[in-house]
């Protein structure tokens, strides 16, 4: 159980998708619609965790068609997503929208996700500690997931509303800016060579 927690909590707190959506709808929005968009990316972080428990996400991804659709397709929408980072100019933000995303709107993310299911994956189908009771193990599985997932992605919530108190110039918050872009392309470029 120890290492399969040490290994969960190094690949949560790797920059991925999730945590630099966080850090900056903190930083565009604030606190109270990046919990609504925390709330959201638990829940998808959850079901993306079922799909793969199920094995519901190797069949849809194993099809030679919706697989190669569906990872191409989420890979295209995150490095869009980057180039919006990039290119928002001197306002830190993680796109330039009136309102946050919302639940709906992290629940989305994390099942479009691909370091969702490339996180997922081995560590359901690998570090077994309760090899008599694979049930209890799954759900033991996501209780410890939830307790790393939580105060790590509140950590980056915080991380970007404090950004979003200090008085930075218009050219530090354009810097920041292609810094998380630069860091979300790194990690679709990862994905994409994963495969």
């Amino acid at each position: 159980m120890l290492t399969f927690t040490a290994a969960l909590f190094f690949l949560i707190i790797t920059p991925g998708i999730g945590v630099l959506t966080t850090a900056g709808i903190g930083a565009g929005f604030g606190a109270g619609p990046g919990i609504r968009f925390l709330i959201g990316l638990n829940i998808g972080t959850n079901l993306a965790g079922l799909l793969v428990v199920t094995g519901l996400a190797a069949v849809v991804f194993a099809h030679p068609v919706v697989g190669p659709v569906l990872f191409y397709g989420s890979l295209g929408y995150l490095a869009y997503l980057a180039f919006r980072i990039g290119w928002a100019g001197s306002r830190i933000a993680f796109v330039e929208k009136a309102s946050a995303p919302g639940i709906l709107g992290g629940i989305g993310l994390q099942l479009i996700n691909p370091k969702s299911y490339a996180v997922n994956t081995p560590l359901f189908s690998g570090f077994h500690f309760m090899p008599d009771d694979p049930l209890l193990e799954i759900v033991a599985k996501f209780a410890i997931i939830n307790v790393i997932w939580v105060p790590v992605h509140l950590t980056w919530l915080w991380a970007g509303v404090s950004l979003k108190r200090l008085d930075l110039s218009a050219r530090t918050q354009s810097v920041i800016n292609k810094l998380m872009a630069l860091s979300l392309l790194v990690v679709v470029g990862l994905a994409a060579v994963g495969t």
